[in-house]
């Protein structure tokens, strides 16, 4: 496994050695005058413990939309509030996702490394979608209930078999980390031999501390694995939804646009969930009130809770970069083609304008409830929200059950958060299963 690990990331500096090289003289830029990712530009992609940094709500309350410094000439603008995160996701018209545009032809990487439902613009889009979403509805996911069931009672087996001599365990390790990876794997028919390797992979892509180049360098290094999947199944379809699809589509979609498709969905559903999982553990923690409403409530209750969850953790931290297709003003600034407008879900999540004044506090009951924008919006909503929700509704309820009595082992202050991510995260959960 170390090994594996090893010629990743080696493959992966190299990537991006080139790639930012070749950008930094093509640009004339000075190589000793330059920070990879500025301050301000990490500000949405960081947190105090589990809240967005002050200087989000910040921005929000001065200005709808915020010019960020970029490097290579890029120029960015950063939305925070609700509404006009809503109004960027939900036109389609005015942007691209599709960010091939990106890469050099002659690299390493090129532009089929990178793809999917959330670098794809309509017509190909609309196609990838019509194919993937009938395995998404209310009625097929319905049948991986009982097997998410029985998947968390394992898991707790196991949990609880993982303390030691301290009386503490890793939630995130035992938990929170292998359901979400489990039922994807299953969900695509990936060959258990294969596992690992993504498992390895899934936290990298979304880790921007070693710059944005880094990240998609460990998308690349992770989609070399499902074009192997891929090839593999089109000779001997799977069980799973890549055997499927192929059974459906035959010729009719390229090794690209499945990897794509399957790549969305396994990072889309595995490391989110995970993160949700151990963060909204976390916080249920924190008042014994709102672990009682779970532990004892009825399903409403716990779907307020898990609601209220998504919109307060706002995992997914930022969406997926939009591309403006025009010149055009937007929120009273005249924004050129080309330039990119990113929009921070979590900010939009603790908007006062539409959450209330206590925004900022986790209430599961407020009235009424807060619409929230963690799953996106639009064309580019998650395709993958509804088995998220079910993974939660049922991981919850049946820890707090199994272990009333549950506790942190550490204090809060102490617990290793992920410190630059487009997915927030927590990399270890100890705690304590009984008093």
């Amino acid at each position: 496994m170390s090994k594996v690990k090893e010629r990743l990331t080696s493959a992966v500096s190299r990537w991006v050695r080139v790639l930012v090289v070749r950008r930094i003289r093509s640009k004339g830029i000075d190589l000793s005058r330059i920070s990879f990712i500025p301050d301000e530009t990490k500000i949405p992609l960081q947190r105090q413990g589990t809240d967005p940094l002050p200087q989000v709500a910040q921005w929000r309350a001065q200005e709808p939309m915020r010019k960020l410094d970029l490097p290579f000439d890029f120029t960015a603008y950063l939305v925070t509030g609700h509404e006009e995160t809503r109004r960027i996701l939900t036109d389609r018209d005015s942007y691209s996702n599709d960010i091939r545009h990106l890469f050099l032809g002659d690299g390493p990487a090129t532009s089929d490394d990178i793809g999917g439902l959330g670098f794809t613009d309509p017509p190909l889009h609309t196609r990838l979608r019509k194919i993937i979403t009938p395995e998404f509805t209310m009625r097929r996911l319905a049948r991986l209930e009982p097997l998410i069931e029985a998947r968390v009672e394992r898991q707790l087996d196991e949990l609880e078999a993982a303390v030691d001599a301290d009386g503490v365990a890793d939630l995130a390790q035992h938990l929170a980390f292998p359901i979400p990876f489990q039922t994807i794997c299953d969900l695509l028919g990936l060959d258990y031999d294969d596992r690992a390797t993504f498992a390895s992979l899934g936290s990298a892509r979304f880790d921007a501390t070693n710059g944005a180049a880094a990240a998609f360098g460990a998308v690349s290094a992770q989609r070399e694995f499902l074009f192997d999947a891929v090839a593999r199944q089109r000779i001997e379809p799977g069980p799973g939804l890549i055997g499927q699809i192929l059974r459906d589509e035959g010729d009719e979609i390229s090794d690209v646009d499945l990897a794509g498709l399957a790549d969305g969905v396994f990072t889309g559903g595995f490391e989110t969930t995970a993160g949700m999982i151990a963060l909204g553990t976390l916080v249920l923690l924190r008042d014994p009130a709102y672990a009682a409403v779970v532990r004892d409530g009825s399903p409403d209750d716990v779907d307020r809770v898990v609601e209220e969850l998504l919109r307060y953790l706002a995992v997914v931290q930022v969406a997926f970069p939009r591309f403006a297709k025009q010149d055009m003003e937007l929120f009273g600034t005249q924004v050129k083609a080309g330039d990119v407008i990113l929009a921070s879900l979590s900010g939009a999540n603790r908007d006062p304008k539409v959450v209330g004044e206590q925004a900022e506090d986790f209430d599961p009951f407020r009235v009424p409830p807060s619409g929230h924008l963690a799953f996106g919006h639009g064309i580019h909503r998650c395709i993958g929200a509804e088995l998220a929700r079910m993974e939660l509704r049922v991981v919850y309820p049946r820890l707090l059950r199994r272990f009333p009595d549950l506790a942190l082992a550490r204090p809060e202050s102490e617990l290793s958060f992920r410190q630059l991510s487009f997915v927030f995260g927590v990399d270890e959960l100890p705690v304590r299963l009984r008093a």
